[in-house]
């Protein structure tokens, strides 16, 4: 299994628009962050989780020519924003499979009327399977994959377990029967939006106590801000086996 981390940033990635705060101002490329999103390559299949506003450039950074199915976190912008950029994919293959939580779904069905529907669909409009998930296991194409249950704020999202891999984005507090499911995982992604507490996400100081909570063989911290500051210089604070992911980091598992 590899995983392609497409995007690292927060909601509005980084640089911030209009921004002259130094991590915003900085010349290495591994401060430069889009929205967050991974692509997980299994077997010759392309598993995206979170389809964001930056999907179209993710894309033309990284030469994926299959897109085998999406699964979403929540339905935040940042994680939903790129579902029409999915056409090259749908011209080529047809209707791409959606796993994601009812409200999630409904969510979809609402800002993306005219992907979902079935009556007088535009020619050019993509298409998609949609598949609810819930709390439990499911299966593509005989992949498990488990989804893990936790609040952002208040507003429930679920990260996912797919073999030895587990990505928990816009994490702020989960029960340990949740985290029982990453008991054995061998590579961890968890958000760590910046040094200060923040009400709905894990801070670097939360999410370092989570990662030893959970023991992985490594660790890679994502959905970061510029207020966590410059990549390498919070990289050499970090534990041997903890990693600020960047754009475009490969990863195998």
């Amino acid at each position: 299994m590899e995983v392609i981390f497409l995007g690292t940033g927060t909601s509005q990635g980084i640089p911030i628009i209009g921004s002259k705060h130094p991590v915003c101002l900085s010349e290495n490329p591994k401060d430069k962050r889009l929205r967050v999103s991974v692509l997980v390559k299994w077997e010759g299949n392309n598993i995206l989780i979170d389809c964001g506003p930056d999907f179209r450039m993710q894309m033309l950074s990284n030469p994926i020519e299959n897109l085998d199915a999406i699964l979403y976190t929540h339905e935040h912008n940042d994680h939903t924003a790129g579902l029409d950029d999915i056409r090259p994919f749908f011209f080529r293959q047809g209707d791409i499979p959606v796993f994601a939580h009812k409200r999630v779904l409904d969510s979809l069905r609402k800002r993306f009327e005219y992907i979902f529907t079935s009556t007088n669909k535009y020619p050019g409009a993509p298409g998609v399977i949609e598949h609810e998930i819930v709390n439990k296991p499911f299966y593509f194409n005989d992949l498990k994959i488990t989804p893990i249950d936790y609040k952002h704020n208040r507003l429930q999202v679920f990260g996912f377990r797919l073999k030895d891999f587990a990505y928990l984005t816009d994490l702020k507090s989960i029960e340990e029967e949740e985290v029982q499911k990453l008991d054995g995982v061998k590579v961890l992604v968890v958000t760590a939006l910046r040094i200060e507490p923040h009400h709905s996400h894990l801070n670097l100081e939360e999410a370092l106590e989570f990662i030893e909570r959970v023991k992985p063989e490594r660790a890679y911290l994502t959905h970061i801000s510029h207020l966590l500051g410059f990549h390498d210089e919070v990289q050499e604070q970090l534990p041997e086996n903890v990693f600020v992911a960047f754009d475009n980091l490969e990863i195998t598992i």
